[in-house]
């Protein structure tokens, strides 16, 4: 699984995608993301994503993000945890 720092991710490397529940992005987002829900993006990643790009996944405490992320590895995604 690969992963990098909150700050060493820049937009230009691909999308930021935060998968914390929507309460708790509210509360706590993370600058320059969007939120798309673990359930969600997990249960309906083809509606989300394209296997061409490159996705970063972050999440409040890295739990989350790092289940999100070896899934959507596994199903042939190129995706990255961000850890904050």
């Amino acid at each position: 699984m690969k992963r990098i720092k909150l700050s060493e991710y820049n937009p230009g490397m691909g999308m930021l995608i935060d998968v914390q529940h929507p309460e708790d992005y509210m509360k706590n987002p993370t600058l320059g993301s969007i939120n798309i829900y673990a359930d969600k993006l997990l249960f309906n990643s083809k509606d989300y994503l394209d296997f061409s790009k490159k996705y970063y996944i972050v999440c409040n405490k890295g739990h989350l993000s790092g289940r999100v992320v070896a899934y959507l590895e596994y199903l042939g995604y190129n995706v990255t945890q961000v850890m904050r």
